[in-house]
C-alpha cells in the first residue's frame, strides 16, 4: 500500500472522516508543525484543536520517545512506516497515559514527501485491566495465577490468623521472605514489628546477641544494654531466614524459646517473656538433616507446625508474564521511568529461560534491562549480555512460538494429571471449556482414557 495522497492540513471531506474515528490522529508538516488534529486527539490530550495548530507536536504530546526514537522522526528520514509502537504521553492535566503509536509519510498528488500522520491509541483501559488482573492474582508482593501459587493464597489467611509456627521451604529467590510478611500482614499481629534476621550468615556468638541481645559487661566492650531481634519483635513476629544452617547449640536455645516463651540476654539474670510469633524459612530439607542427625527431631517437630512449600519459577512459568508487568511498574516508579512493556521476543526468552535464581533473577534481568532501555518497550539486546550468548549457543534467535509453549505448557498439564482434562485445566488455572478449544485447535494429543484406568491408544484433537 502506498503512502497517503494528502496534504498535511486535510481538507473538509478528510477532516470528517478524521474526526469520526476513535483514535487520536494528527499531521505536521515538513517542519514539524501540526497542520491537522483530529477530535480523538482533543479528547486524549486536552488541548483544542486552535491551540494545537501550528505548534510543534512535541510540545503537544511530551510523548516518552519524543526526544529518543520518534516513530514520526524515523518515518519522515526513512519514508518507513511504524506500527503500534509502546510509549507514554502526558495530557494537559499532567497525567502519564499509555498509547500505541502508528505513523506514515503524506505524499501530495505529485508524489512528493510533505509531512507525516501519526495514528495514537489510548490503552488507558488496557492499562487498567492489566492493573486489575495483577491485583487479582497477587497478594502483597506476591504475584502469581498458577496452581501452585493460588493454592498457597488460599491457605494463606487461615496461617496468618493462627499463632502457630510456620516453616516456609523453598529455592533461593522464591520469595520466602515475601510470604511471612504477608502471612506477618494479614495476622493479629500486623500492628507490631516484623523484623527478620538471616540465621545462616552469623557465627553462633554474634547470632546469639543478635538474637536475645546483651546486658552491659556481658563481654568486652558491651558497655550498655543492647536488646536483641526477640525484643524488637516483641508483639509481632520474629522471621528466622536459613534455619538450617544454625549449630546445634543454637538449636537448644531457640528451642527452649519456642517451648518456654521465654529467653535470657547475655549477661542477664533473670528471663525475658517471648510474645513472639516465629516464622522459620529454609532452603534445605529439614526432614533430611533430621535424619543426618545435623538438625535436631525435637526442634524440626516443635518448629514443622505449619509448613509451606514454594514453588520454582520454573514450576510456574505462567506467571511470569505478571511477574514481568509487575516489576516493570516498580522500577518505572523508583527509576521515574515510563517502560510500557516488553517485546514478543524478549517474553519468549524470559518464558524459555530456566532461571536459577527463581522470581529474584527475573527481577534482576528486568533491572538490568532498565539501565539500558530509556522507555517503551524492552528488545533483545537490553536484556542481560549471558542470556544473550545463551542464546547465540543455539542458534542466535529464539526459536519457540507462542503458540509452541502454549502445547507445551498443555501437555505437561495433561501428562500430570494422567490425561484428566478437567483436573489439568484446574492445574492451568483456566476453565475446562477454554481448555478442550486449546486441544482441539492446537491439535494436542491426548489420552483416549481422560485420566481413567483402562487402558487406551492416544488421538489427536481431544477426541
Amino acid at each position: 500500500m502506498g503512502s497517503p495522497a494528502v496534504s498535511p492540513g486535510a481538507p473538509e471531506i478528510e477532516r470528517f472522516i478524521l474526526d469520526s474515528v476513535s483514535e487520536a490522529v494528527f499531521t505536521v508538516d515538513r517542519s514539524w508543525k501540526i497542520a491537522f488534529f483530529n477530535r480523538a486527539a482533543e479528547r486524549l490530550t486536552g488541548v483544542k484543536r486552535g491551540q494545537a495548530i501550528g505548534r510543534r507536536c512535541c510540545e503537544i504530546f511530551q510523548s516518552s520517545i519524543c526526544s529518543t526514537v520518534c516513530p514520526l522522526h524515523h518515518t519522515l528520514e526513512t519514508g518507513e512506516p511504524v506500527a503500534n509502537r509502546a510509549a507514554f504521553i502526558i495530557d494537559a492535566r499532567g497525567r502519564t497515559l499509555p498509547v500505541s503509536v502508528s505513523t506514515s509519510v503524506l505524499r501530495d498528488e505529485h508524489g512528493q514527501l510533505v509531512g507525516g500522520v501519526e495514528t495514537i491509541r489510548d490503552l488507558s483501559q488496557v492499562e487498567e485491566l492489566r492493573k486489575e488482573l495483577e491485583a487479582r492474582y497477587s497478594l502483597g508482593d506476591i504475584i502469581g495465577r498458577s496452581r501452585p501459587m493460588r493454592d498457597l493464597f488460599g491457605i494463606l489467611p487461615a496461617v496468618a490468623a493462627s499463632d502457630s509456627t510456620v516453616v516456609i521451604h523453598g529455592a533461593s529467590g522464591t520469595g520466602k521472605e515475601l510470604f511471612a510478611r504477608a502471612i506477618h500482614s494479614m495476622s493479629p499481629r500486623n500492628e507490631k514489628r516484623f523484623v527478620a534476621i538471616n540465621c545462616g550468615a552469623m557465627p553462633d556468638t554474634l547470632l546469639e546477641s543478635e538474637l536475645f541481645g546483651h546486658r552491659a559487661g556481658a563481654f568486652t566492650d558491651a558497655r550498655r544494654d543492647r536488646p536483641g531481634r526477640f525484643a524488637h519483635a516483641d508483639g509481632g513476629t520474629l522471621f528466622l531466614d536459613e534455619i538450617g544452617d544454625i549449630s546445634q547449640a543454637m538449636q537448644v536455645r531457640l528451642l527452649r524459646v519456642l517451648e518456654e516463651q521465654v529467653y535470657e540476654p547475655l549477661g542477664a539474670d533473670e528471663p525475658v517473656v517471648a510474645d513472639v510469633r516465629v516464622i522459620a524459612a529454609t532452603h534445605r530439607d529439614l526432614a533430611e538433616l533430621v535424619r543426618d542427625g545435623v538438625f535436631r527431631e525435637d526442634l524440626f517437630y516443635r518448629i514443622n507446625v505449619m509448613r509451606l512449600e514454594l514453588p520454582t519459577l520454573r514450576e510456574r512459568r505462567e506467571d511470569i508474564p505478571l511477574l514481568v508487568d509487575h516489576f516493570i511498574g516498580r522500577f518505572n516508579r523508583l527509576q521515574d521511568k515510563d517502560v510500557v512493556g516488553v517485546s514478543d521476543e524478549v517474553l519468549e526468552v524470559l518464558m524459555n529461560h530456566d532461571y536459577p535464581g527463581n522470581a529474584r533473577e527475573l527481577e534482576n534481568i528486568i533491572e538490568h534491562a532498565f539501565v539500558l532501555c530509556h522507555g517503551g518497550v524492552v528488545e533483545l539486546h537490553h536484556l542481560p549480555r549471558e542470556l544473550s550468548n545463551r542464546l547465540a549457543e543455539v542458534g542466535g534467535e529464539p526459536t519457540t512460538t507462542l503458540r509452541a509453549m502454549e502445547v507445551r505448557h498443555i501437555g505437561e498439564a495433561l501428562r500430570r494429571t494422567d490425561g484428566n482434562r478437567k483436573a489439568a485445566a484446574e492445574l492451568l488455572g483456566i476453565h475446562p471449556s477454554t481448555l478442550f478449544r486449546k486441544i482441539r485447535d492446537l491439535g494436542i494429543e491426548t489420552p483416549l482414557q481422560d485420566g481413567r484406568t483402562r487402558s487406551g491408544g492416544r488421538v489427536r484433537n481431544g477426541g
